[in-house]
């Protein structure tokens, strides 16, 4: 396994974030799903560092995590700024896409849970089709009671599942990966936000001039400027914070919000 050393994993606003480029990425994914020992990988963005520092069951959660990936220019903004090494984003849908192709080449079956009915069935066909060889051991959409997790984490089981891929949006999808995940037998769960939908066709990505320049959360705003408009809310808050963040105890020592 790609050992993640100490110093690579950073604080933003407190919150930790692991200092990876792509490659480093999904060489850490691959690694953690060889070695065996269940783990939970998460793309942490702004809107949920923001969420972090209100919810402390979250921050634990992301403290848990075996790997953190820098989700969002922001994140990358506010590396900077403090003199981090963050130097590029990791999507979770690029990530979902590559580790899609590691699991076909490796033969590791994978399950998908999340979005709506039929988007997550759809999203594994294209997946199959994209990348012969990858086994689809199951799916199931995102709409259930969080009751009834418990049950979908033995369907889960039942498939054989090695990797599971979760897109329920945040934080319902930490939710779930916090309280069943390791009734699954599965060894790697990965939150991919939405992309389900992107695979399945249902939403288009940005043209790639926009991802290079790292501004897709602007694209899908004026896409869905109604869906998106309480998230630029969220942004401008965690842009505030950074600038005028204080020295503070924080979680070991780091920098918190004051």
């Amino acid at each position: 396994m790609v050992p993640l050393k100490a110093d690579r994993t950073e604080r933003i606003l407190g919150v930790p974030v692991d200092a990876l480029s792509f490659e480093e990425a999904v060489a850490r994914l691959v690694g953690l799903a060889e070695e065996g020992t269940p783990a939970i990988a998460v793309a942490v963005n702004p809107e949920k560092v923001i969420a972090a520092k209100r919810n402390p069951w979250l921050l634990d959660f992301l403290e848990e995590a075996a790997l953190r990936m820098p989700d969002g220019v922001g994140i990358v903004w506010a590396s900077r700024r403090q003199g981090g090494g963050i130097r590029e984003r990791v999507t979770g849908v690029d990530l979902f896409l590559a580790l899609s192709r590691e699991a076909a080449l490796r033969k590791w079956p994978v399950y998908l849970l999340g979005a709506r009915v039929g988007v997550a069935a759809t999203a594994g066909g294209n997946l199959a089709r994209k990348f012969p060889g990858l086994v689809v051991a199951g799916s199931h959409d995102g709409y259930f009671p969080l009751s009834e997790g418990g049950r979908i984490a033995s369907l889960v089981k039942d498939s054989g599942a090695r990797v599971v891929f979760v897109a329920m949006g945040s934080p319902r999808q930490e939710q779930w990966l916090a309280e069943h995940f390791r009734k699954t037998g599965a060894v790697l769960g990965m939150g991919v936000g939405g992309g389900f939908d992107v695979t399945a066709g249902h939403i288009r990505r940005a043209p790639a001039f926009v991802q290079a320049l790292g501004i897709e959360w602007f694209y899908r705003f004026v896409l869905q400027p109604r869906r998106r408009y309480r998230r630029l809310g969220t942004l401008a808050r965690f842009v505030m914070s950074v600038l005028f963040q204080k020295d503070g105890p924080g979680r070991k020592g780091d920098v918190s919000e004051g």
